[in-house]
């Protein structure tokens, strides 16, 4: 234990202690300037810094976040400033952070993750353009106006009557947050916000530029307790709750972004909740800002090396030591130069990247219509505009029905319904069914997750008048068999079901859920059952000949193989299953027992022998796989003399190919059974095959020359695993690593 704590404390020392300190050097001018756009006193920012390093850092249930004054809530802080006064804002803080706190410990983190990304980047989007348009009067040496529209009206104006020291500042400030980040990496380790303002202070301090400077006259030792805001209480709960899902929903979201830059402990986000919830009361209390988990922060946290939350810990206490002893430094900031640094994070929180994100999921308008509320009609107006939009859209990609229909040259037409059929969806259903000419045979495939009785009606409608026009409809739902269901008058489903994992075009007919091949008939008349093949033929034409067509198009110009696969013609070996191949990878040559009748062997066959030569010859094949299998009923045929092949006469000529791997199998097993001896042979027999196959003077040559590389493989059914058969005599193209390499054999 003294050894593990030992080492806590080192790792410490090592990673957190400096993550810490540029922690610190990044908060405090964003604390000063997060105060100045919220109409607090700029100490607040310092002490919701303090707090939020020290008791979110210690309660929260992130291990590399850090919480402190957010831009994000500036916007409602400066309203409430506003509308209640500073004290009773500190007192809506303190019970946002109770209201926090119990939904923590009653586990409603969670809840926090529905509300859409869209609402989230588009509020933040609209705060920074707030920001950056009320501190730009302040940089041109005015003052902020009440509404963003004010400010926009008001700028020309402002812009004309310019104040030349103040705009300096102001300049001055912006060029070097934008130069920083391409300066040197060692340049960089200064955190650019403390640079610009360090540099703006300096260069006005030995110009002697008539600026405006910080006023701490709110200090911390002049604090007050918080009071009741005087008002609605309708109102007053209204802030409330505002400030406390807003903080929780900006924590829990940059939660979630940080665990995706470290690969430490996941975050509890419940804990962090009720860790948010504890550190607002207590900021609240002190005359703080509202509290919340920030993404610049927690970026320069990890980026800086952090490990354990005692980086976030020590941030706070950096910053109470500095605001305790050095706070009278800050007095040398000019406002001008807190103002320009707001409005270059206010350019910054409108993230192109966000943009580019939400148009991936179609949900710009969501994004739009946050930000243009936010900034016309208020941040509360704002969120519920986007947050309704969001569940209109997300309601009608629900209900949305996608009806693909494509002809062949047979004259039927194929149509594929998907999603979900309710009733908002009926109108565009029937209007694609209506347009089928009549008389037009129909596969309907229904590839849907719900069907409620208006959709039902529509499609049985539409069916029964086509079919009475002469046209046929043949149904297939690839899910649950909702409109079967519903017109065999059963009770429907409650509510929306799971989709059934579909039909795999490998499971064998029997292992299918309709293994019949069952399709609604034509004529209404009840089920027909097809010839399995038929069935399989028509599903192919219905779901997988779209799709591989334009690779049978590009194949039927010339096929070019690079292997022959000589293997069983058992109906359990399936060569591009085991071999995960395609169309046009593939020779194939099946025969019973993966046999290779020997050069001049009888009885005479040529058609393996011309299978060979055409692969070799022409197609120019690399390889030659012979590929056996367990429980081969040909070699237990073998093994018995040919006596299990009864009256086959033509089976036991046929086997007399496979006397040489019985013989060979004698010299290594000899003439006693046992229990596994027929998987033995089966091996043996695709290593005699393999010999067999360099009886051809062609073949060998190539396999001398390291042209053509003959492979031996093992299927074993009841394992369902392929195994290499090393061949009995090494060639140049057979490396001993390969023969161990296969279906994680080595």
């Amino acid at each position: 234990m003294f050894r593990d704590t030992k080492s806590s404390w080192l790792s410490t020392l090592r990673h957190d202690v400096p993550a810490s300190l540029v922690v610190f050097l990044v908060a405090v001018p964003l604390s000063l300037g997060i105060a100045m756009a919220s109409g607090a006193p700029l100490v607040a920012g310092l002490i919701a810094a303090v707090v939020g390093g020290i008791v979110a850092g210690t309660l929260g249930g992130s291990a590399v976040q850090v919480s402190g004054p957010a831009a994000g809530l500036s916007l409602v802080v400066v309203d409430l400033v506003h509308t209640y006064g500073w004290r009773a804002t500190c007192m809506i803080t303190l019970l946002a952070g109770a209201v926090q706190l119990v939904l923590g410990v009653f586990k409603a983190a969670r809840a926090a993750l529905a509300v859409s990304p869209a609402v989230v980047h588009g509020m933040l989007a609209a705060v920074g353009v707030i920001i950056a348009l009320s501190q730009l009067h302040v940089v041109l040496g005015g003052s902020s106006q009440r509404s963003a529209v004010a400010n926009l009206m008001e700028l020309p104006g402002q812009i004309a009557d310019l104040h030349g020291h103040k705009v300096a500042v102001g300049l001055l400030t912006i060029t070097v947050l934008a130069v920083w980040t391409r300066l040197p990496q060692k340049v960089k380790a200064i955190p650019a916000p403390l640079a610009a303002l360090l540099v703006a202070a300096v260069t006005a301090w030995v110009f002697g530029w008539d600026v405006t400077r910080v006023d701490l006259s709110d200090s911390v030792t002049e604090w007050a307790f918080p009071v009741l805001p005087q008002g609605d209480w309708h109102l007053v709960v209204a802030a409330v709750m505002l400030v406390a899902l807003l903080a929780g929903c900006e924590s829990l979201l940059c939660c979630v972004a940080v665990d995706g830059l470290h690969g430490g402990r996941r975050a509890d986000l419940d804990q962090e909740l009720t860790g948010q919830g504890v550190a607002n009361m207590v900021t609240g209390a002190l005359g703080g800002l509202p509290v919340a988990g920030v993404i610049v922060r927690s970026t320069a946290n990890v980026h800086a090396g952090a490990r354990t939350r005692g980086s976030a810990i020590l941030h706070g206490v950096w910053v109470l030591v500095f605001a305790l002893g050095f706070g009278w430094t800050i007095t040398l900031i000019p406002m001008e130069a807190l103002a320009a640094l707001l409005v270059f994070i206010g350019v910054q929180m409108v993230n192109l990247g966000h943009v580019k994100k939400v148009h991936g999921h179609g949900e710009v308008p969501v994004y739009v219509v946050t930000l243009v509320a936010v900034i016309l009609l208020g941040l509360a107006e704002g969120v519920l505009a986007g947050l309704a939009l969001a569940a209109l859209l997300a309601l009608r990609r629900l209900t949305w029905v996608t009806v693909l229909k494509q002809g062949d040259r047979g004259g039927r037409l194929h149509v594929t319904i998907s999603g979900s059929l309710t009733f908002l969806g009926v109108p565009r259903l029937t209007h694609e069914l209506r347009t089928i000419p009549a008389g037009t045979p129909v596969d309907l495939d229904l590839n849907i997750d719900f069907m409620d009785n208006a959709a039902f009606e529509a499609i049985h409608s539409w069916r029964l008048d086509h079919e009475r026009m002469g046209g046929t409809v043949d149904i297939d739902e690839l899910h649950d068999e909702w409109y079967t269901l519903a017109a065999s008058g059963a009770r429907m489903f409650p509510a929306k079901s799971p989709p059934v994992a579909p039909d795999r075009w490998w499971l064998p007919w029997a292992h299918r859920r309709r293994p019949g091949g069952r399709t609604m008939s034509s004529n209404g008349g009840g089920a027909q059952v097809e010839c399995q093949l038929t069935a399989g033929a028509r599903e192919y034409h219905r779901r997988t000949a779209p799709l591989v067509k334009p690779i049978f198009t590009e194949l039927a110009r010339k096929q070019q193989p690079s292997h022959l696969f000589i293997t069983c013609a058992d109906s359990r070996i399936v060569p591009s299953l085991i071999t995960a191949s395609g169309p046009g990878d593939l020779f194939t040559v099946r025969n019973i027992g993966n046999l290779v009748p020997r050069r001049g062997s009888e009885p005479h066959d040529d058609s393996v022998v011309a299978a060979i030569e055409y692969a070799t010859q022409v197609l120019g094949v690399h390889t030659i796989t012979v590929c056996g299998h367990s429980g081969c009923g040909a070699m237990a045929g073998v093994l018995s003399a040919g006596v299990q092949a009864g009256s086959l006469p033509g089976l036991r000529r046929w086997l007399r190919h496979g006397n040489h791997s019985l013989a060979t199998f004698i010299e290594t097993e000899g003439d006693r059974l046992h229990s596994g001896a027929l998987d033995v042979l089966c091996r043996v027999n695709v290593q005699q095959q393999l010999e067999n196959l360099r009886t051809y003077r062609k073949v060998d040559e190539q396999v001398r020359a390291g042209k053509l590389q003959l492979v031996g493989l093992f299927f074993d059914i009841a394992t369902a695993r392929v195994h290499l058969v090393p061949p009995l005599r090494a060639t140049p193209s057979v490396k001993t690593h390969d023969r161990r390499v296969l279906a994680g054999e080595e």
